[in-house]
């Protein structure tokens, strides 16, 4: 329920256990629980419902993250990474915390979309694998749950991509790999670093078929 966010966190395994626990995690360190930034914090708690938020107040926790003070900061297990927001200037209100969180959460399947992009660019994982197809599409239900068991093989290693290629702004994606709607669905690897990639048509989405598609190409 988002009456009873956010979470207190008073100790540090509650705290390793919180951010475990969740693909997206977002704590609030707030020395004073009762500062105008911890309110902010709290309106935004209450308005992003699948995003587990917890607030502490502690010391040891606050020391065993490294975080300073009137900062926010967003865990994601999906890359082992985090990302921190200062609180402590007043000009972050909730709505400025959304846009943070939106930005910056990548999950085992995260949807491409102007506002995620932020997040892939930034991951410290430097491969991408895309899955290029049409939501409307009636298997498309099936082809996610697949292609979501393939990521749990690569976490850590490949950050798994949803683009829906009925958006507008994805259609320089589709140019770039050279795709028209009639090659759909696809699968596009991608290494940021020397912009290589490889690009498969695929009738049907198999977990086989996505390691396959992967291994050769890490090979």
């Amino acid at each position: 329920s988002t009456t009873d966010k956010p979470i207190l966190l008073d100790n540090i395994p509650d705290a390793e256990a919180f951010i475990s626990g969740a693909e997206v995690a977002v704590i609030g360190f707030f020395q004073d629980a009762q500062s105008p930034g911890a309110e902010q914090f709290r309106r935004a708690a209450g308005q992003v419902a699948e995003v587990p938020f917890g607030l502490s107040s502690s010391a040891a926790v606050l020391s065993h993250y490294g975080a300073a003070e009137n900062t926010v900061v967003l865990f994601r297990t999906v890359d082992n990474d985090r990302r921190d927001l200062d609180m402590s200037s007043g000009e972050v209100d909730a709505k400025k915390l959304i846009r943070f969180v939106r930005m910056n959460e990548l999950r085992l399947v995260t949807e491409y979309n102007p506002v995620t992009a932020v997040g892939v660019m930034q991951s410290s994982l430097i491969l991408n694998l895309l899955l290029i197809t049409d939501k409307m599409s009636p298997k498309h239900p099936e082809r996610m749950r697949k292609f979501r068991a393939a990521a749990e093989l690569y976490k850590g290693k490949i950050l798994f991509i949803l683009l829906d290629s009925n958006l507008q702004s994805n259609e320089r994606v589709l140019s770039y790999f050279q795709l028209k709607k009639s090659h759909l669905p696809a699968l596009a690897i991608f290494h940021t670093p020397d912009d290589e990639h490889e690009v498969v048509a695929v009738d049907d989405i198999s977990i086989e078929r996505v390691q396959d598609f992967c291994n050769s190409f890490l090979q």
